[in-house]
């Protein structure tokens, strides 16, 4: 996420922490103007909300579901005179959030998918194989654990969750190695399951890390992360006032498929061809504002390559929706 720094309304207490993904873009279309009230609804270490109240004299609603990035923010807000409010909940909540700060309406949202770096980088989150600590993964801190999944589900419905969430083409092996393992110890730490799958995985140089796509699925399933961001999309369309505007940054193709169609299928004006009928739609509600995502330069990929994956989707809401 990108620093405040000096920008013309500059906030105190220091620089962020954090440098977001497509930080510039994204607050680019969001179009911040004085007077305007935004959600930041994956709050995270603040860049986002940091440079939004640094380039315009408006108002931030920050989300985030760990309270650990909230007790983190509190400077922020003690530094924000007033324009920054900060609140514990899940983003497919953001409508009524913002109801209970005294907004019915507002006018942009940012949505940064997926897991901080913040988390990643904190072993005893359990995010990350990179680093031992409890399988966890848990973004909240409540509901079932990654390792509570690992060994409860059936061969079967760990086969699908890897499959499905991780895309990826030996969940049955994998899923296989996690029960047999299992069977001799309870896996209950990252760098245990990360061994389990490395343990049926074929490496060559230069390839991920056999267990990457194994721990992206478990994460988005105990995180019920799509299900959260169909949510999301929904209620950000219900708030957002009339040429709202949202900024979605997803690093996960079912993430920025599902934003896709979500943008395409309340877009979309008409249908059919010659060879057959026109296909009667709804009135589009939504504009679409990036034709193409727009994804990170090579000096961004090269600072951060986290950026490598990044997809930055946006749409503004049509007058008379």
């Amino acid at each position: 996420m990108m620093a405040g720094g000096d920008g013309p309304r500059a906030v105190a207490g220091g620089p962020a922490l954090h440098i977001p993904v497509l930080g510039r873009p994204a607050v680019d279309f969001l179009n911040i103007r004085d007077g305007g009230v935004y959600i930041d609804a994956t709050f995270g270490a603040g860049g986002y909300t940091r440079t939004m109240l640094a380039v315009a004299d408006c108002a931030v609603i920050g989300i985030d579901r760990d309270p650990s990035a909230l007790a983190l923010g509190q400077q922020l807000v003690e530094a924000s005179s007033g324009r920054l409010v900060l609140f514990e909940a899940r983003f497919a909540q953001l409508d009524r959030v913002a109801r209970e700060a005294g907004f019915d309406a507002v006018d942009g949202v940012v949505l940064d998918l997926g897991v901080s770096s913040m988390q990643l980088d904190t072993a005893a989150r359990g995010f990350s194989f990179r680093q031992d600590g409890p399988l966890d993964m848990r973004m909240g801190g409540k509901g079932a654990s990654a390792a509570d999944v690992v060994n409860a589900a059936s061969e079967r419905d760990l086969a699908d969750i890897i499959f499905t969430l991780g895309e990826e083409r030996h969940s049955r092996a994998i899923a296989r190695a996690i029960v047999k393992a299992r069977e001799q110890a309870p896996i209950k730490t990252t760098r245990a399951l990360a061994d389990v799958v490395a343990s049926v995985m074929r490496s060559r140089p230069g390839d991920i890390h056999p267990a990457t796509r194994s721990f992206q699925a478990l994460r988005m399933f105990v995180n019920d992360e799509l299900g959260e961001l169909a949510g999301a999309l929904a209620a950000a369309e219900r708030v957002l006032k009339p040429a709202g505007r949202l900024v979605a940054v997803s690093f996960h193709s079912l993430e920025d498929r599902m934003v896709k169609t979500f943008l395409t299928g309340r877009s979309a004006v008409g249908g059919g061809s010659r060879h057959a009928p026109e296909v009667k739609r709804p009135a589009p509600t939504l504009r679409v504002l990036t034709k193409r995502p727009v994804t990170a330069d090579e000096g961004e990929v090269a600072r951060n390559p986290r950026a490598r994956s990044a997809k930055l989707r946006a749409f503004e809401t049509i007058d008379g929706r």
